[in-house]
């Protein structure tokens, strides 16, 4: 079944057209996941670990897929679209990969067209002073590491404080919680990261 994203962002009016190509069902003997502190587990151990857990929430992972693509963006290209809670990567062959994100939650969603400005291997975080003044124990300033919610890798969008980032919850994939920011597990945005280059254009939808 085809899915269809109206974009406007910054003038340009075009359609995007994802469709799945082939099927991608979570397969635990040969998909590793990452738990809470940054390290690979076995799949099934990972989705009995986060069947439930104190926040009452079930953790199902989403695989990524390879979809067809038909739109006007080129190899490379971002497509986030936050009310299906899924990022695409353009692969300029007729595809895109899709992968499940975690979204701002309501309040903190946000459109627009940006570019990957920098990246970064675990990187330290530095919560916003807005963020801050929401959230007064927030430290000042937290080094990368597994207990970092910034997870193993970050893409920065543009001037903004908005990242595409990695996640020590990665129970939260799927929802829309964040003050912004664009979650991912850490295997998919370190998979991620190894295909995407400081410039990539981000385009970000409701």
């Amino acid at each position: 079944m085809r899915r269809s994203v109206l974009i406007a962002a910054l003038g340009f009016v075009g359609f995007i057209s994802f469709a799945p190509t082939a099927s991608a069902e979570f397969n635990p003997a040969v998909e590793t996941r990452y738990d809470a502190s940054g390290n690979p587990t076995d799949g099934v151990e990972f989705f009995k670990l986060h069947q439930s857990n104190p926040a009452g929430i079930s953790y199902t992972p989403i695989p990524r897929q390879t979809v067809d693509y038909h739109g006007p963006y080129g190899k490379g290209t971002i497509v986030i679209n936050t009310a299906e809670r899924r990022l695409y990567l353009v692969q300029g062959d007729g595809t895109a990969l899709k992968y499940g994100i975690g979204v701002g939650r309501p309040g903190f969603q946000w459109a627009g067209v940006h570019h990957v400005t920098d990246k970064a291997e675990w990187p330290g975080w530095t919560p916003p002073p807005e963020m801050r003044r929401r959230v007064p124990n927030l430290p000042a300033h937290m080094n990368g590491g597994p207990d970092n919610p910034l997870g193993a890798r970050a893409m920065y969008i543009g001037s903004t404080y908005y990242r595409i980032h990695g996640s020590n919850e990665p129970w939260t994939i799927g929802q829309a919680v964040s003050s912004g920011c664009f979650r991912m597990t850490n295997d998919d945005v370190t998979d991620l990261y190894e295909r995407v280059h400081v410039g990539a254009k981000v385009i970000v939808v409701n």
